[in-house]
């Protein structure tokens, strides 16, 4: 059996892990390579295809389905798959297949880093430097120590769980609000369930995000939501941008109505880079990194690969969308 398999993406500098993986368990086989705008190849090879690995940002909707006679698998190479019409994929027999979990670790180390880099500021001083000051005259207005603050988790799956575990470590007060989850699970890891989303934002020093993208989700930190937050807190985004109503986030810390933010994750992804969120003074945005490891990186290629091989070859993953 030679598949033909085809590989979307613009993000990583190579596939030698996707390509000895596929060709390891299907000798020969065809391998296509494509970047996000993937139409004309859609249209010259794109009814052979017998699986895909698509990159998250990655947009597969119903019209291009259409096109995917033979598809039987579509990969994606993240834990999530908000850009892949499931639905449509659904109708036309094809699976749609993700990798969750595998990068646990990177980003709860990445959402505890932000809370140090909120209260301690590490990478912050240059000004202060350049006129001279040390010790106290630098830092005129302390801020309270980490141990024995409050840490909203808004969403507590995966990465919530191993942030929230990492936080009571660090002797922070950990709530989460996640309809979801009962209170004796939170319990368990040291959690208190939040019932009220409002009263809960009101009492946090630092919130976390690590909610799935849902109609639910979409845009629950709006301008109303940030308006019960402390002006002293900062929100800690690593799940999706659009979580967040970008707008109002932006609004709030410039009127010093919130501190300040750090988001590794924006609305729009791929961003252009003229977003005013990129020149907002108080928000440290990363470049969607929170995620990567060198184990986490050859985790995400190798199961996204095998998740494909193994839907082609009729055996049963647990990792499909529903």
């Amino acid at each position: 059996m030679k598949p033909v398999i085809w590989i979307i993406d613009e993000e990583w500098l190579d596939y030698d892990v996707e390509n000895k993986t596929l060709n390891d368990q299907f000798p020969d086989c065809e391998i296509h390579y494509s970047g996000y705008d993937y139409k004309k190849d859609l249209e010259d090879f794109g009814g052979r295809v017998d699986g895909i690995l698509a990159q998250v940002y990655t947009r597969i909707g119903r019209e291009e389905m259409e096109q995917l006679k033979n598809c039987e698998v579509i990969s994606v190479f993240g834990g999530g798959y908000d850009r892949i019409d499931v639905s449509a994929a659904k109708e036309k027999g094809i699976k749609v297949a993700f990798v969750p979990g595998y990068c646990v670790e990177d980003v709860s180390d990445y959402a505890i880093a932000a809370i140090f880099q909120c209260n301690k500021h590490v990478t912050s001083y240059k000004k202060e430097m350049a006129e001279k000051l040390w010790g106290s005259p630098a830092l005129p207005k302390p801020a309270n120590r980490i141990k024995g603050s409050n840490l909203l988790i808004i969403g507590i799956g995966r990465i919530g769980s191993a942030t929230a575990k990492k936080a009571v470590s660090l002797g922070m007060n950990v709530y989460a609000y996640d309809p979801y989850v009962c209170e004796e699970k939170m319990a368990s890891i040291g959690v208190k369930k939040a019932e009220k989303l409002d009263e809960a934002l009101g009492n946090a020093d630092y919130v976390s995000i690590h909610a799935k993208l849902t109609d639910e989700t979409k845009g629950m930190l709006n301008a109303e939501k940030l308006t019960c937050l402390k002006a002293s807190a900062y929100v800690i985004n690593t799940a999706r941008g659009c979580i967040i109503d970008e707008k109002a986030l932006i609004n709030a810390v410039k009127n010093g109505k919130l501190a300040g933010a750090v988001l590794d994750v924006v609305d729009v992804e791929p961003p252009s880079f003229d977003e005013e969120i990129f020149r907002t003074d108080g928000i440290i945005v990363t470049p969607h990194i929170s995620y990567l490891s060198v184990q986490a990186y050859e985790e995400l290629k190798l199961r996204a690969a095998m998740n494909l091989v193994n839907v082609i070859k009729g055996n049963e993953i647990e990792d499909i969308a529903e």
